[in-house]
């Protein structure tokens, strides 16, 4: 959260070029060699703005977890915040994390992942 908060007060102090609000309906099939194992569908709001060198988005909201052999889904909460940055006029910085939240029936941890990358346009 304290990085969510970091990055859009960051970009925020920039004169934003774009910014918005906008829904995002994703879902991730996973599978193992050739066995299926579940499907999350994030269905989120999120908020994107940025300037000529710098991009930002936060978004978040219910996930529905479809495990292979289950009877039922599971909703879950979900969310993303991320951001990019111009190195150069070719080249991009950008990054991601991620969070998932745990099943309530379950001792399991919430679950995070990270995204960081590099992109050159030719």
């Amino acid at each position: 959260m304290k990085l969510a908060l970091a990055v859009l007060a960051t970009t925020a102090l920039a004169t934003p070029a774009t910014a918005g609000v906008y829904v995002n309906v994703e879902a991730n099939s996973s599978l193992t060699g050739s066995d299926y194992t579940s499907t999350t569908t994030d269905v989120h709001v999120g908020f994107e703005g940025g300037n000529d060198t710098a991009s930002f988005y936060v978004q978040g909201g219910p996930a529905i977890v479809a495990l292979d052999g289950a009877d039922e889904s599971d909703t879950r909460i979900s969310g993303k915040v991320g951001g990019s940055v111009a190195a150069t006029d070719k080249v991009d910085v950008y990054g991601e994390l991620a969070l998932l939240t745990a099943d309530s029936d379950t001792d399991d941890d919430n679950a995070w992942a990270t995204k960081v990358g590099v992109k050159y346009t030719f």
